[in-house]
């Protein structure tokens, strides 16, 4: 099984290391010039002393007063001046401390020549045993030719031994504060690591939590990055990318709805043209021998009365059988150019009789200019009249009933709306979307073709129809119709 590492982590990882290295690297670099300027310091220091020694005992040395001379160097002998070595013009021991008589090899030689400048001197790191403690002494051994002044000949030469334990707990001092600087700066580098990498990862995270999403069908994630840089750019498109994906999906959906509701106009269509063939001739025979019995004289009141409700009957069969053909058949449009006021105009007048029975009370509001619609009239004046005349049933004695007009730009496109309301009993939410569907009704006398058959029409213009939730009681109806005739 192969182990899954996260961006983040792989990330911090690869960073620390690098961070370790380029750390290391640095502190080493640093420690280096340090010890090195610790150690050229220490030099100058033991230069200075020397040359102090050799001037302080330059008269002695120049009288050969040797006691003198060793009796100087007793005093200056401390833990940082472990030996003092005077050696004459002819490179032999002049004076010394006792310690480093002990030690044949470094008092007897001089590591100068016979001839040598001023400024010119010889040192050496070397670790010498203390015969008494045999304790090991590291120690810096330098040496410098003495020179009197006003006089070009070297008279002699000073050999000191310096105690490094100083430089060495400088040194290591210097490393420690080093050290604790390095692991201050990988603190620091590793929490601005953990920050970057977060800030780096977590977009990244997001996006791949949403196109996680994505695959499963939820076109509605949204990635909130206010970034302004490449993954700010990438979830900008990878929002765009959703939009368009559920736009898609929506459209995808509209389109399914009215697949499937063609395929169920196509079955009802083949079904009512058989069932219609089947009622109505047989039917026409039915209906025209009524009428030829109700015409003999013979009959008596009470006959005629019940072949008159047989009559109206099959009069309603007739009128279900006519509203199912002219809902399942489909013609063609007959577009003209209309102004859509007077449209509602003539559907109002039509129902203008049932308004007054009622005395329902009718309220326009025309908004603005409004511009004409390519339409078919006959077809739109139909769907107004089944609307108003769903409202005039639905509304009380003195109700109220509204229409609404106006003009809107969506998708680049300009439509006008029409709103029909009224304060009757209304529509349950639950039913707005099945009272569009074939033979769904909610009155007890209707057969609920009238709103399927009025979305069919609206559709085959490209607009929309749809219940609208309004204040108060009643319902109201949202219409969407596009203005002009489409290029």
């Amino acid at each position: 099984m192969q182990l899954r590492v996260s961006l983040r982590t792989r990330f911090m990882v690869y960073v620390i290391i690098l961070l370790f290295f380029l750390v290391g690297l640095i502190l080493l670099v640093i420690e280096k010039r340090e010890v090195r300027a610790i150690f050229e310091e220490q030099k100058k220091k033991g230069i200075l002393i020397a040359e102090n020694i050799a001037q302080l005992n330059l008269d002695p040395l120049l009288f050969w007063d040797i006691e003198g001379v060793e009796k100087n160097i007793e005093e200056q002998i401390d833990q940082k001046l472990i030996y003092v070595v005077i050696y004459d013009r002819y490179r032999k021991p002049f004076a010394a401390n006792p310690f480093i008589k002990d030690y044949e090899k470094i008092y007897r030689s001089s590591n100068l020549k016979e001839e040598e400048e001023p400024e010119s001197y010889f040192f050496e790191s070397k670790n010498l045993e203390d015969k008494r403690s045999r304790q090991i002494l590291r120690i810096l051994e330098l040496e410098t030719p003495i020179f009197a002044k006003g006089s070009p000949k070297r008279w002699g030469s000073i050999k000191i031994g310096l105690s490094l334990e100083d430089m060495r707990a400088e040194i290591l001092k210097t490393r420690l504060m080093l050290i604790l600087i390095g692991f201050g700066g990988l603190f620091v580098g590793i929490l601005g690591t953990t920050l970057l990498a977060r800030r780096i990862t977590d977009p990244i995270k997001k996006l791949a939590e949403g196109t996680v999403k994505i695959s499963r069908g939820d076109f509605s994630q949204k990635i909130e990055i206010d970034s302004q840089d490449e993954i700010g750019n990438l979830a900008q498109n990878f929002n765009e990318m959703s939009r368009k994906l559920q736009l898609t999906k929506e459209r995808m959906e509209i389109a399914q709805r009215k697949l499937i509701q063609a395929e169920k106009l196509a079955s009802i269509g083949r079904i009512s043209a058989g069932i219609a063939h089947e009622i109505r001739n047989p039917l026409t025979s039915v209906k025209l021998n009524i009428q030829k019995v109700l015409e003999s004289k013979q009959l008596e009141d009470i006959e005629k009365d019940h072949l008159s409700i047989s009559q109206e009957g099959i009069s309603q069969i007739e009128y279900f059988i006519k509203e199912l053909l002219n809902f399942t058949r489909v013609s063609d449009l007959n577009l003209e150019s209309f102004p859509i006021e007077q449209i509602i105009e003539e559907s109002v007048k039509m129902i203008a009789d049932s308004l007054e029975l009622k005395n329902i009370q009718l309220k326009k509001d025309f908004q603005g200019e409004i511009p004409e619609v390519y339409v078919d009239g006959d077809k739109l004046r139909q769907v107004f009249l089944n609307i108003l005349r769903n409202a005039c049933e639905a509304v009380d004695k003195e109700g109220r009933i509204d229409i609404s007009l106006s003009s809107k730009k969506d998708d680049s496109r300009k439509k006008v709306r029409i709103e029909i309301s009224d304060d009757g009993c209304g529509i349950p939410e639950k039913d707005w979307e099945n009272i569009f569907e074939p033979f769904y009704t909610t009155k007890a006398s209707g057969i609920g073709l009238g709103l399927a058959n009025a979305r069919k029409i609206i559709d085959q213009h490209k607009g929309s129809i749809r219940v609208k939730k309004k204040e108060g009681k009643g319902a109201c109806f949202e219409i969407f119709i596009p203005c002009g005739e489409e290029k």
